[in-house]
Formats: structure tokens, C-alpha cells, sequence
């Protein structure tokens, strides 16, 4: 049965990653339950409960449903193998949460909350199964062969969740990655009992007092911000003109996902108020650098890319905080998108060094560049017809 590398593999262990998040944040005041573990099966149907929590668990779970089929079906599992391992991990995973929410102060352990997440994950793996039955699956594959090489998953998924990043409230336009700030406050507050506590909290507080960037820095950090997704994309993507479409498409959706989170902080009457000249200048800037920079080799890009991602985060620890920015990230902390259980924060926060990782990789690998070339001169031209097996 044939196999391929898949980016729902690392979608799905991201997605359970932020499921687990959602489900045991704060993460705070653990206790020893005085009850049993599992009582919260027997219980019957809550007095209070809304529609909204019953939707919201069901659809919490079809996302993970689906990719956890689709992880397995393209990894050559056949089809109702993968639709039977993907409902139990799913719903594993939702009895395993369930059970340490009784742990949980401000968590409450719920047998309703365990069936509507097994149903969603059901309805996902059904979603999924209905799709690749009808061969969407084996054209996309045959779509992707035809833009990116084989080993293209990692990058595909970190591309996915870039927009995802910009969601989050940032200091910048485009520039991802100042989780430095942070670090720095833990840290701060682990060693605060200690003798090294002084220090580290005169280092915390001497780095909150930063000078704010100068006009070229700004400029700077949202040209980094757009061409690190690009030089990312050219790390796997096939030479020609899909790089450009590419570089168009980073652009769009970077500007739509700003745009989108200046809105969600701001209020929809000022969702365009991040386009100054200067943020316009700099998105055309970074378009035209990409673009000359799209016809790149491989291996090249990913050196390339490497540098700028590493400009990027040195230049955006160094960016104080201004009011309206620290306005907003309270905001997303203490209720107004508390929905989101700051996994837009995350992402937003780790991206960068994800992506560092990932192209040190593909910079190291000298077999997997010799690979490529094959790859490039096929031209994937044996991958274009879909087959009938999961793509």
C-alpha cells in the first residue's frame, strides 16, 4: 500500500497538542479529587447546560477526527483501520482529559462533555473517509506533487500555521516571535526566593524598559515577517512560476490575517488602521525581494531563510511594548478572547524557532538535497495521475 509523507501528522499532534492546552489550562491549583477518577461517567444529565458547550465540544473534536484519519490513511493504513484507530485515539485522548480535569479546581470532569467529543471526532473521521472516497484526497497529492517536493510535510504545516500567529496581538505587523519578554518574567519569578532572584529581576525590568524601534528597525521586522513564510516556501517548492503565486499568496494572506487581528482587538471600524505607508512600503518591499529571490535553488533558500528568521526574532525582542499593544495582549489574557486559550499566543510566540528548526534540518541534510534534484528534474511528472490508493 503506498505511503506519503503527510502534513496531517504533525497538524494532528499539534492539534491534540492545543486540545490538551484548551482543556487543562490554567494549569493551576492541582488537588487530590475526593472522589473516585471515573465517577464522572455515571453521573446523569446535568441540571445547567448549553447549547453553545455541547457545539463547541462536538466541533472542538471533527478537526482532530479528520486529521487523525487522514495521518493514518496516508500513511498507507487501510481505510477502516484508520477510521477505527483515529475514533479511539481521539476519544482516548478526550477520557484522558476528562479524567485530569478532576484535578483541576476550576475544571469539572463531564461524561457529556466525553460523548460530544467522540462524536465530534466520529463526524471528523466520517468527514474525512466521505472525502477521500470520492478522490479529493488523490487530487490533492497530485496538486501537491506538482507544486512542492516529496519532502515537503513539516514546511507545509508550519505554513499552515503561520497565519494562525499573526492572529495574536503583535508588536509589529508581520513580525512574530518576541517571547523573550516572557522568558524572562518566569524566569524572574522561579528565582525570585533565591539568591540570583535581584538579578534576574533587574534584568526583566531593564529589558521592559526598552528604547522604542526607529522607523528603519519597524520597516525592517515586517520585510523579515514576510519573507521568512517565502523563503520557507522556496525551501520546498518546485523552481518556476509557482513561487511567485507563492509569494502573491503570503501577502494576501498576511495583509487579510492583520487585518483580521487588528479588527478582533481594535473593533471592525479600525481593521485597516495597521496599513500605514510605512506597512504598505514594506509589504511591497518584501514582495519584490521575494520575488527575486524566488528563483533560489532549494537548499539555498533554506540558508537563507534561516538568516532572516534569525533577524527576525533578534530584532523583535529588542521591540518595547507600546500602550495599544499591551492593551490588546491584556485583553486576550483576561477574558476577551479567552476562547482561544491563547493558542494563537503560542504559536505566535514558537513559529519562528519552529521554522529555525526545521530548515537547520533541511540545510544539514546532504542526502535529502541530492534527493531534491532528483525530485526537481522528475519534475513529479509519475505522481500526476491519482491513483485510487489515499494520497
Amino acid at each position: 500500500m503506498t505511503r506519503h509523507r503527510s502534513s496531517a501528522s504533525p497538524l494532528a499532534g499539534l492539534y491534540a497538542a492545543l486540545i490538551v492546552y484548551a482543556s487543562l489550562y490554567p494549569f493551576s491549583g492541582w488537588r487530590i479529587p475526593g472522589v473516585s477518577l471515573f465517577d464522572f461517567l455515571q453521573l446523569p444529565w446535568p441540571r445547567w447546560w448549553t447549547w453553545f458547550d455541547l457545539v463547541s465540544n462536538l466541533l472542538g473534536y471533527m478537526p482532530l477526527g479528520a486529521l487523525l484519519f487522514g495521518a493514518r490513511v496516508r500513511g498507507g493504513t487501510p481505510v477502516r483501520v484508520a477510521c477505527a484507530q483515529a475514533v479511539l485515539v481521539a476519544a482516548m485522548l478526550s477520557f484522558t482529559l476528562e479524567t485530569l480535569q478532576n484535578f483541576l479546581p476550576q475544571r469539572v470532569a463531564s461524561n457529556v462533555d466525553l460523548g460530544s467529543n467522540a462524536l465530534g471526532a466520529l463526524l471528523g473521521v466520517g468527514l474525512g473517509a466521505w472525502v477521500h472516497a470520492r478522490g479529493a484526497v488523490a487530487r490533492w497529492q497530485a496538486a501537491r506533487d506538482h507544486w512542492f517536493i516529496g519532502r515537503s510535510a513539516g514546511a507545509l504545516a508550519l505554513l499552515m500555521l503561520w497565519p494562525v500567529g499573526l492572529l495574536f496581538p503583535l508588536p509589529v505587523p508581520l513580525a512574530m516571535g518576541q517571547v523573550l519578554p516572557r522568558v524572562q518574567e518566569v524566569i524572574s519569578h522561579l528565582l525570585q526566593a533565591t539568591s540570583a532572584g535581584p538579578w534576574f529581576e533587574e534584568w526583566a525590568d531593564t529589558a521592559a524598559q526598552r528604547s522604542p524601534l526607529t522607523p528603519a528597525g519597524e520597516l525592517s521586522l515586517m520585510i523579515l515577517g514576510l519573507l521568512a513564510p517565502c523563503l520557507l516556501a522556496f525551501s520546498v517548492a518546485r523552481p518556476g512560476w509557482r513561487r511567485l503565486v507563492l509569494v502573491l499568496g503570503a501577502a494576501g494572506l498576511g495583509a487579510l490575517a492583520t487585518t483580521l487581528s487588528t479588527a478582533l482587538n481594535f473593533g471592525p471600524e479600525h481593521a485597516l488602521a495597521w496599513g500605514t505607508p510605512q506597512a504598505l512600503a514594506a509589504l511591497c518591499f518584501a514582495v519584490a525581494a521575494a520575488a527575486v529571490l524566488s528563483h533560489l535553488p532549494q537548499r539555498a533558500a533554506a540558508a537563507l531563510g534561516l538568516v532572516a528568521l534569525t533577524a527576525l526574532v533578534t530584532v523583535v525582542a529588542q521591540a518595547p511594548s507600546d500602550p495599544y499593544f499591551a492593551q490588546s495582549l491584556q485583553d486576550w489574557e483576561q477574558g476577551r478572547f479567552i476562547r482561544f486559550h491563547g493558542a494563537g499566543r503560542w504559536v505566535g510566540w514558537l513559529w519562528p524557532y519552529a521554522a529555525i528548526a526545521y530548515l537547520m534540518l533541511r540545510v544539514s541534510g546532504r542526502d535529502a538535497d541530492r534527493e531534491d534534484e532528483r525530485d526537481n528534474a522528475r519534475g513529479g511528472e509519475h505522481r500526476k495521475r491519482p491513483s485510487k490508493m489515499p494520497a
